[in-house]
């Protein structure tokens, strides 16, 4: 599983920031490593759907990476819709099996998004 290890640091990083509901009450935001090894030992989530999942969260933070140093100043909202695409993915695929990593995913979605929008945490962060 040595190959899923960039998958769950990239998703650890996405799903620490969207901005998505769950049933339930909500834990505090978890630290990104925290959330990665959560991630890493989850069994809601097999081997080969991390894999796609890292594809796309390579996809989204390479977006995240042309827009930052473009210079352009427009904001990153043309990336919120993915963004929160990937992220509801990812919260149905541990809902069921892993609830309480669900709770923890979605009360850290918003500060995920803060870290991808604002170009010198993205920096610092990847």
């Amino acid at each position: 599983m040595s190959g899923a290890a960039p998958v769950i640091r990239i998703i650890g990083l996405l799903l620490f920031a969207l901005a998505a509901g769950c049933a339930g009450e909500t834990e505090p935001p978890l630290d990104v490593p925290a959330l990665k090894a959560r991630l890493r030992d989850t069994n809601a989530i097999g081997a080969f759907t991390k894999l796609a999942l890292k594809n796309q969260v390579d996809d989204l933070l390479q977006q995240f990476r042309v827009h930052h140093q473009s210079g352009q100043k427009t904001g990153v909202a043309p990336l919120r819709q993915p963004y929160d695409m990937l992220a509801l993915k990812t919260l149905c695929l541990v809902q069921d099996s892993d609830p309480s990593l669900a709770r923890t995913i979605s009360g850290s979605l918003e500060a995920i998004w803060g870290i991808l929008a604002d170009p010198e945490k993205f920096n610092s962060a990847t």
